[in-house]
């Protein structure tokens, strides 16, 4: 089985039903679509016991739930998506052991981890440790007045899909939001009593003696929690099994994957028994765990260097994306596939990271608007008429890429062209079928469901 990273050597015929495509609409599935079925196991529901003291809850919500045993309490690593999901952790975690909450850690800010923490908080007692800068992701776009993320990350997430469309998200199960503002809107969300204020930092809680971590990563407000006693990492999102979120199509700001790799070192250089990822369940053995980790920096810091190399050549983020090729012994890998992160989007954001918008040819300081691009394209085309035939015949050979950048050029210029809308819309289900990433999969469908709708309501209100 040959993956790539951006697309599959074959598109498989496609059977559209109603105008959408389902993911199971195919006559035969696509090896992307095999891939990400048989990856449904990997969120089975459970309560895996990962050493002596811990136990961690997989498959309730998105990310894990961790419960840490001690003399006299228990102490909780992340909370999990919803309230919902963390009472029932919580009622499971009391057949096991009956002990109140004493303290409750966040390995960042991100809401699916932090939103079901009112489960867990059994008194008001309970301390709530974070970083320093906890949420800063979030203040600081809401600082800013910037709120598109929230309609890019539904579609990431693919909320707005069916059962039959959305597989699953590559490192959790599919969920769906049950109140305003899904994940993004916190009608639960408890704030940080305790803060992490220095890099390292040992804490005595219930009878647990165990040290915060400060791990820029995935997030600024990152820490991994260290159980030295049992030699257990609880280590959020700077880890798990695939290739890493190392910029997500939601829109974020930069996250610092050479800081990130620093991170996975950090965690190496404690020799941990198991580690707890922020998603999947977790790796348990000394070795498997080394391996695993090592693999995961190693491929990272590869990625991260050969763009840098790429950069100082003068190469744009196009030609970087061609350059950087990630070595064979990291791509055969199942833990470092694409089912959630994407190395092509990581190298881009890399770019834009360090050098900004700019790509450093000079035609492109002041570019043609898409418009106006569009004017002189479809001129050489044959006009708009032209276009669709280009279009057409792009669909027939398999060509999807290239029939959506076409049928963008038609809807620069007539944004209600029925036929546009409609044959963008095929193309990204086409896409969409062909790609491992559940997050450009979500996205593509949904974009094609948007289009689909806008040309479904014109249709309705023409007479």
């Amino acid at each position: 089985m040959n993956i790539v990273f951006r697309s599959l050597s074959q598109v498989l015929p496609l059977l559209f039903f109603s105008g959408i495509l389902s993911t199971n609409a195919c006559a035969e599935d696509s090896d992307a679509t095999r891939l990400l079925k048989s990856r449904t196991a990997e969120f089975n529901r459970d309560i895996i016991k990962v050493s002596e003291s811990v136990y961690t809850a997989v498959g309730y919500g998105v990310s894990p739930v961790s419960m840490i045993v001690g003399l006299t309490g228990i102490v909780i690593v992340d909370t999990g998506i919803s309230v919902e999901s963390g009472r029932q952790i919580r009622a499971d975690f009391r057949k096991i052991v009956d002990k109140p909450v004493a303290a409750i850690i966040f390995t960042h800010g991100h809401g699916d981890h932090t939103h079901g923490a009112a489960a867990f908080k059994d008194s008001e007692d309970v301390q709530i440790w974070a970083r320093t800068g906890f949420g800063h992701e979030q203040h600081t776009l809401e600082q800013a007045g910037i709120k598109i993320q929230k309609s890019r990350g539904a579609m990431q997430a693919g909320f707005q899909l069916s059962k039959e469309q959305r597989i699953n998200n590559g490192i959790a199960k599919a969920y769906w939001p049950n109140r305003k503002g899904g994940v993004f809107g916190a009608d639960h969300t408890l704030p940080a009593s305790h803060f992490l204020e220095d890099e390292r930092q040992t804490l005595s809680i219930a009878g647990i003696d165990l040290e915060l971590v400060a791990a820029t990563g995935e997030t600024f407000d990152h820490l991994y929690v260290w159980l030295p006693s049992e030699r257990v990492v609880f280590a959020g999102d700077n880890f798990y099994k695939s290739w890493p979120n190392l910029y997500a199509i939601r829109g974020t700001q930069y996250r610092d994957v050479r800081l990130w790799t620093q991170a996975i070192d950090q965690i190496l250089q404690e020799r941990p028994v198991a580690v707890v990822g922020g998603h999947t369940r977790p790796v348990i053995g000394e070795q498997k765990v080394a391996e695993i980790l090592t693999n995961f920096r190693d491929a990272v810091r590869f990625l991260f260097d050969k763009t840098v190399e790429g950069i100082n050549k003068g190469l744009t983020p196009n030609q970087l994306v061609e350059y950087v090729v990630l070595p064979e012994k990291y791509r055969a890998l199942d833990y470092l596939r694409p089912y959630y992160g994407n190395p092509e989007w990581a190298i881009r954001g890399i770019f834009g990271g360090y050098l900004g918008w700019f790509d450093g040819n000079a035609t492109n300081l002041f570019p043609l608007s898409d418009k106006g691009e569009a004017e002189r394209i479809a001129k050489m085309a044959g006009g708009v008429h032209g276009l669709l035939v280009l279009i057409d015949t792009a669909i027939k050979t398999k060509d999807f890429q290239w029939a959506a950048q076409l049928s963008d050029y038609v809807l620069s210029l007539e944004p209600d062209n029925n036929a546009a809308m409609l044959s963008k819309a095929d193309a990204l289900m086409a896409l969409a079928d062909d790609i491992l990433t559940a997050t450009a999969r979500n996205y593509y469908i949904s974009s094609a469901i948007m289009l689909r709708s806008r040309v479904d309501k014109a249709s309705a209100a023409t007479p």
